[in-house]
């Protein structure tokens, strides 16, 4: 699964490097972002501007917003045949901003905390997870946007630390992921990143508290324990 991930680019490189429109005026680096957090979303190949939405998908016909927690991620696998995730994959397809993601490494029994690990592109730079949004309107009119992350299996960089990995386009893919139609084009696309493109450390328990959004979320374990 991804449970947690960063975007911690000031507005302008990202734009440089992910060939990307205009971004949120309220644009912040963000070093932790959890689910429920709103998340940085594009959804046209032609403007390919940058739009908040809730992370954790309400599907339109959701009877309210609480089942976003359960909907933070989709299943390659299984995303054009799940009831909340089916329309969105034919209709609604999304772009989600990223420069790196956390994932947990169990190191023993439930007595031992697991270890987070951060990943991270091999130059540091910017990327694209592929994403499913959708729009719910409650009974009082308020509108909602909210989407999800797609994973896939992990590949061998992730594979020792957990056996899922958010999808990860690449220049090429991220914008057909928004253009194109055919269902077993699309699926074509949801697989894991090549193993030359992620680079990974072990990180401080810091992140596992979402309240937490510094820099010091990315130090190397070793260099956070000085800190305290």
């Amino acid at each position: 699964m991804c449970g947690r991930f960063t975007i911690t680019l000031e507005a302008r490189e990202l734009q440089l490097n992910l060939s990307i429109g205009e971004l949120p005026e309220d644009w912040q680096p963000r070093f932790n972002i959890a689910p429920s957090q709103l998340i940085p979303v594009v959804v046209d190949a032609d403007q390919r501007k940058v739009e908040w939405m809730q992370w954790g998908l309400v599907p339109f016909w959701a009877k309210s917003p609480g089942i976003s927690s359960k909907l933070i991620n989709a299943r390659a696998e299984t995303v054009a045949e799940k009831s909340a995730f089916r329309q969105s994959f034919l209709q609604r397809r999304c772009l989600i901003l990223a420069d790196g993601f956390f994932e947990w490494l169990k190191t023993g029994g439930r007595s031992i905390p697991s270890t987070p690990y951060f990943f991270h592109e091999k130059n540091k730079a910017p990327f694209i997870f592929s994403g499913l949004w959708d729009r719910w309107e409650g009974t009082d009119g308020k509108v909602l946007k909210s989407c999800t992350i797609i994973t896939c299996n992990a590949n061998e960089v992730v594979k020792p630390i957990h056996h899922r990995m958010p999808v990860i386009l690449d220049e090429v893919n991220r914008w057909e992921w928004l253009s194109l139609n055919e269902p077993q084009d699309l699926q074509s696309l949801l697989v894991p990143i090549r193993e030359d493109f992620l680079k990974a450390y072990p990180v401080s328990r810091l992140v596992n508290n979402p309240n937490i959004d510094s820099e010091n979320c990315l130090l190397p374990a070793r260099e956070q324990g000085r800190l305290f």
